[in-house]
């Protein structure tokens, strides 16, 4: 079986200078021989392009006005030549051996390969847990059937995916309307194109620090506003793609999806007149979690009982008691000690 795959490191930046050079080094530093590295530059206005610049011909650099997320994207796919492409966030970063590994277990029909992160500060050090949280295993196989019962799978941030340039050619260029949520494009369309496998190792860091857009480094409205819009263009995605594919969705398909009621709860509490959905009301959000819990959820007896708790929780107690628990639900390195050993257990 071929094993001399090209990969493609496709870098998308943005600002981050004081990170830019980590991911250069993470993707120059692989012990995988037969790889590029592409770094995108979106319009940058600190000093990110004198540092690209001091790579010379180690890299690729496309240096384009301010795009967006799937302008560099869509370049980034345009200039390379890989078999394999990983799209590495600028304030990410690759482990040594994260290619090796991803070539060992590469098959020509996978839409994708994903991995786990290690969840890091902006100093690298390590938060105790990994990207997604807890145990249940990544999603592989037909994911797609997944997909489109339950409106999403077990996944990984953008810079855990390795992308079968293939699958990729299939759906781009990612249209305009997608520049904020590119990551989400790829996310739910790539599964479509292909079977999808794991490697349940970490094999590079995702970094949280004050200003990255999904990251929570702390708890604001602002940021689930963010997710709730996010949750709405999957939700669109899906709809679409199933109605190109001639399925019919499940009559409860919206309710299939937990992650969105304790989201637009944690949203209706914090700044319920800022709220994105209106017309959402705590009682509707609570019920609606605590059945999808209790319905669709492959979680422990013990664990839903503890979100149903969480719940209950946030939905009646007084604000200053709730918004606690949402930080340490959602921070999970904000946990107090007690609080993590608990929900390791279960």
């Amino acid at each position: 079986m071929q094993k001399n795959f090209l990969v493609s490191i496709i870098i998308n930046n943005y600002n981050y200078d004081r990170f830019l050079a980590q991911a250069i080094d993470s993707a120059l530093n692989q012990t995988y021989p037969h790889t590029e590295v592409i770094v995108v530059d979106d319009g940058s206005t600190d000093n990110s392009r004198e540092i690209i610049a001091g790579y010379g011909d180690r890299i690729i650099p496309i240096l384009q006005p301010n795009g967006k997320q799937a302008a560099a994207f869509n370049s980034g796919l345009k200039r390379s030549l890989g078999d394999i492409l990983i799209f590495l966030d600028s304030d990410d970063y690759l482990y040594p051996q994260a290619v090796e590994r991803i070539v060992e277990v590469w098959q020509p029909n996978l839409s994708k390969v994903h991995y786990r992160l290690e969840v890091v500060d902006a100093d690298r050090q390590s938060l105790g847990y990994t990207f997604p949280q807890g145990s249940e295993p990544l999603s592989t196989g037909e994911v797609w059937q997944t997909l489109l019962s339950y409106g999403g799978y077990v996944r990984v941030p953008t810079s855990g995916n390795a992308l079968n340039r293939n699958a990729l050619l299939s759906i781009f260029p990612i249209p305009d309307e997608f520049k904020l949520t590119a990551d989400d494009y790829l996310s739910v369309l790539v599964p479509f194109a292909g079977e999808v496998g794991a490697v349940e190792d970490p094999l590079g860091a995702y970094r949280i620090h004050g200003s990255n857009q999904w990251a929570l480094a702390t708890v604001t409205s602002d940021r689930f506003h963010r997710f709730i819009k996010h949750d709405q263009v999957v939700y669109k995605l899906l709809v679409d793609k199933a109605e190109e594919l001639g399925y019919k969705l499940p009559q409860d398909f919206e309710l299939r999806s937990l992650g969105r009621y304790q989201v637009r709860l944690a949203s209706v509490r914090l700044t319920p007149e800022k709220h994105p959905i209106p017309q959402d009301r705590i009682l509707y959000l609570v019920y609606s979690g605590i059945k999808s819990i209790w319905k669709y959820s492959t979680m422990s007896w013990q664990k839903k009982f503890i979100y149903t708790v969480w719940f209950l929780w946030i939905g009646f107690v007084p604000l200053t008691l709730a918004k606690p628990a949402i930080t340490w639900f959602f921070t999970p390195h904000f946990r107090p000690k007690l609080l993590k050993k608990i929900y390791a257990s279960v």
